[in-house]
């Protein structure tokens, strides 16, 4: 079985992007995935010449003999009769599978079960919650992936700290090594995730535990929190909350907390991140505030869905 990836410079989604996502879905023996990118007509008005065009490509990337055109699409016979082979309508009512291909660029959220798993990264929207020590951060990521029915990312960079530093003799390199271990923890617990999912802590309080730990930060810490924003939301936690030592924590002194504070303030600025401030001592009113905003992404998301585009293929 092959399939042809088509793709050209105008649409939402990147081609080759496209092609990886199916490749992931089909990794099995037996199948063939191959990326056509090419700036040809997309339907016959286009071009006059339409379906040679379109044979001469299909026979540039696949020369040996096609048995079987699949397709849930009406072109499908016309298609196969230019490649000499056979058509094979896929659904083409919609009655097995309830939803088209662009019905779910333009609304994933409502057809979210039917979003491939390699896919689900690119379509949700993550919203991160950082801060200093002991403002709340995991208590509150955990409400609010309740309302989510789901499960917060949780944070890396403490459970490495227990096991590898035990709160000393830091190193430029540690950091880096939380920021690629936490990316690979999240971006595997998201594919299980819905539209939206909530993280506690992320690359950006990384690279302010770094200065705040060792007093300085890589030019790739930097980098790799920067891109660390894309597709997110942040919520930042003040440090005007009561202060609870676990055991596991550094910084009591009010100072310490507000520079970290001030620190993730500037740099989710500098990154032009999506970010809002939860101020208050009072628990339910951070919770409360963070509620709202939860509410503000799924607003946004939905408002948002068209980005994925009409465009078949």
């Amino acid at each position: 079985m092959t399939v042809l990836v088509c793709s050209h410079d105008a649409e939402p989604i990147d081609g080759y992007l496209r092609a990886n996502w199916m490749r992931e879905c089909l990794p099995q023996a037996g199948y063939r995935v191959l990326h056509m990118h090419r700036d040809i007509p997309q339907a016959p008005e286009d071009h006059p010449d339409f379906w040679p065009i379109w044979r001469d490509a299909i026979a540039e990337f696949h020369p040996e003999p096609i048995d079987w055109v699949f397709g849930s699409e009406e072109y499908i016979h016309r298609l196969a009769r230019e490649l000499r082979a056979r058509p094979f309508p896929v659904d083409p009512d919609r009655e097995v599978v309830p939803v088209s291909a662009t019905a779910i660029r333009v609304n994933s959220w409502s057809y979210w079960d039917y979003v491939p798993s390699p896919v689900r990264g690119y379509c949700q929207r993550r919203l991160v919650l950082v801060g200093a020590e002991s403002t709340g951060k995991t208590a509150l990521s955990e409400v609010l992936a309740t309302r989510l029915n789901s499960v917060p990312i949780p944070e890396y960079g403490r459970e490495y700290d227990a096991i590898f530093r035990h709160g000393q003799s830091w190193l430029l390199s540690d950091f880096e090594e939380i920021m690629a271990g936490h990316k690979a923890l999240a971006d595997t617990m998201a594919k299980r995730g819905g539209p939206v999912v909530i993280e506690d802590t992320d690359a950006v309080q990384t690279l302010v535990w770094a200065e705040v730990l060792l007093g300085k930060v890589t030019e790739t810490l930097v980098n790799q929190a920067r891109t660390a924003v894309a597709g997110k939301s942040y919520l930042l936690l003040d440090h005007q909350t009561p202060w609870h030592d676990d055991g596991t924590r550094y910084f009591a002194d009010t100072t310490r907390r507000a520079f970290f504070t001030q620190r993730l303030s500037e740099w989710l600025n500098t990154f032009k991140a999506d970010w809002q401030l939860i101020q208050g001592e009072d628990w339910a009113a951070r919770t409360a505030a963070a509620s709202a905003r939860l509410d503000a992404v799924d607003a946004f998301w939905v408002s948002h869905a068209k980005r994925f585009g009409h465009h078949s293929g």
